[in-house]
């Protein structure tokens, strides 16, 4: 599939994942929010949860159910502390992973912060027809990934390809 010359604007929601943020000081789910409008998308939903596995699972399954959501972007809780659980939480949900953005991911972190990176377990895939973004949660980690990754990805004038363009044809089965 080729990219498109027009954009294409997409509905995204971003939930944060944490014990110690609250909506005055969540700077990640705060600059994922502003990134996304700049570029030209739709903010659908945002939520702010601590590290609960089932709170978290069941918010994500009610946004990938919602045939107006075109993606969800996750911040926090990919550690490996023992709260960190949003890998436990959202990966059961997805249809498809996408292994290239954890690795794409922890090799652009590398060049800012070196091997710290391992302690990162930033994924993304698909479920439901929608794309799901797992960063880790520090607004540096968050822009990295934004600047770097998803936004020309999300972006259907991106070439040789991106992933806007394929929504039309998730569904095929």
């Amino acid at each position: 599939m080729t990219a498109t010359t027009d954009f294409i604007p997409l509905a995204l929601c971003v939930l944060t994942v944490s014990d110690t943020r609250t909506a005055a000081n969540d700077s990640s789910g705060d600059y994922l929010a502003a990134a996304l409008a700049e570029a030209g998308h739709r903010l659908h939903a945002r939520t702010l949860l601590p590290d609960d596995r089932y709170r978290l699972r069941a918010i994500v399954a009610a946004w990938i159910a919602d045939p107006a959501v075109d993606g969800v972007l996750i911040t926090g809780g990919t550690g490996f502390t023992g709260r960190d659980s949003t890998p436990e939480a959202i990966a059961p949900l997805l249809d498809k992973d996408m292994p290239g953005f954890g690795e794409m991911f922890r090799a652009l972190s590398y060049e800012e912060i070196g091997t710290s990176t391992l302690q990162s377990r930033a994924f993304a895939g698909l479920a439901n027809a929608t794309f799901v973004f797992c960063l880790p949660g520090s607004t540096s980690a968050c822009r990295t990934a934004w600047e770097k990754l998803i936004r020309a990805q999300l972006d259907a004038r991106t070439r040789p390809c991106n992933l806007a363009s394929l929504r039309p044809r998730l569904r095929e089965s």
